[in-house]
């Protein structure tokens, strides 16, 4: 779909009363979502402080201070209230949108295990898997066109079922990994909720568009106190595993409905590019840090400081730069495919992707050693005014300081 059809098509969705109203349903879930969240996280908090359910600054953190780690409760809660409290529009996915909320509820108990005990990395990814399978094979949500990249079109069941369920596992854990700094897995959570929502409103899967915009009002609401300084709360992997889950369900459901594209000129040849261009950041960092750790001989589920937000914030940015440089990223990346991508070839397309993939791993290289050049020439400054305080205070000079 070029701007100009695209335009147009939106000029004339705004005349119709289904268009409408689902608009206005989408707007009240957003609206609903974000006041639950609002009125819940204050109550989780407390109740997170009574409990001693705080996370401690560790070697890998950010913070300085203990911070209450389950505002994920509210978004789940924001999500389950304001999505449910509408009646169905249209029944074209009010059964996928219904399965992803069982899905969402499975990793939802596993997060907070995670957060409260810890849970074993296999069990977990297990527990991934398997909501990604109902959705697979009772919504049958699946990947099975590749829209000619490398020549691949149609793919048969076995690896239609592989390949969706590596973009659940993939997405999940890339929201998870990037929810190292305030307000980065929200707000990239947020940007790439709106856009796909924004579609599926537009192409009238208002059932889809409900589900998207409320999970970006509940985040909108959770925003407001993870940056706060007084009332502060992380979304922990309670958060990030109910993310990642619905944003892969958005990406799949958005390239599965778009392979109409050669009958329906409201639908996009590129929806693939389209959905590694909207989530660019986390996978991008997801994919930077397994390498990294792999070439370094490490497991790629180690843990360590080598994500993009932490050497943004080891050079100096406080966590609301690094956020907005990173967000920034994002809606930068995601405007230039609509306004260069549109006539590119998809397989010409991920090989642009590649490089600017390359580009990005060069960027976190040059940063690291900037950070590391920094904290060199701080650690010397400092043994040098010990050295000359050392000196100041020793002997006949000692008297000039008492």
């Amino acid at each position: 779909m070029n701007l100009e059809l695209l335009l147009s098509y939106i000029q004339n969705k705004l005349t119709d009363d289904l268009f409408q109203l689902g608009l206005y349903q989408c707007l009240l879930s957003f609206l609903v979502a974000c006041f639950v969240a609002v009125v819940s996280i204050p109550v989780v908090i407390k109740i997170s402080e009574l409990k001693f359910l705080m996370e401690k600054p560790g070697s890998r953190s950010s913070h300085k201070t203990a911070t209450p780690t389950f505002g994920g409760i509210a978004i789940f809660a924001a999500i389950l209230i304001s999505y449910f409290l509408w009646p169905a529009i249209d029944q074209t996915d009010i059964y996928r949108t219904n399965l992803s909320i069982v899905g969402m509820s499975i990793l939802f108990f596993i997060g907070i295990k995670d957060d409260m005990v810890g849970i074993d990395p296999n069990k977990k990814i297990f527990f991934q898997v398997l909501p990604s399978l109902i959705l697979i094979f009772f919504g049958k949500l699946r990947i099975d066109y590749l829209y000619g990249i490398f020549g691949l079109y149609h793919i048969n069941d076995v690896f239609s079922v592989i390949i969706t369920c590596l973009i659940f596992i993939t997405i999940i854990n890339a929201i998870n990994l990037i929810d190292g700094i305030d307000g980065l897995a929200g707000a990239i959570s947020t940007l790439a909720a709106l856009t796909f929502g924004s579609w599926f409103l537009l192409t009238n899967h208002f059932a889809m568009a409900c589900l998207a915009f409320t999970l970006s009002g509940a985040l909108v609401g959770f925003l407001r106190f993870n940056f706060s300084h007084t009332s502060k709360i992380f979304m922990g992997n309670t958060g990030s595993l109910i993310l990642g889950f619905l944003l892969s369900f958005f990406a799949v459901r958005f390239i599965n409905l778009n392979n109409s594209f050669r009958f329906d000129p409201t639908s996009f040849f590129n929806a693939p590019i389209i959905a590694i261009v909207v989530l660019i950041v986390p996978i991008f960092d997801t994919l930077r840090v397994f390498l990294v750790r792999i070439m370094a001989g490490r497991s790629p589920f180690s843990a360590d400081r080598n994500h993009m937000h932490h050497i943004m914030i080891d050079n100096g940015l406080t966590h609301a730069a690094a956020t907005a440089v990173l967000c920034t990223i994002s809606l930068v990346n995601t405007v230039l495919f609509f306004l260069f991508h549109r006539d590119i070839t998809n397989t010409v397309s991920l090989f642009i992707l590649i490089g600017m993939f390359f580009l990005y791993m060069a960027t976190g290289v040059f940063l690291k050693m900037r950070a590391r050049v920094q904290a060199i020439d701080k650690q010397r400054r400092k043994g040098l005014y010990a050295s000359q305080l050392i000196n100041a205070l020793s002997g006949k000079n000692f008297l000039r300081y008492l």
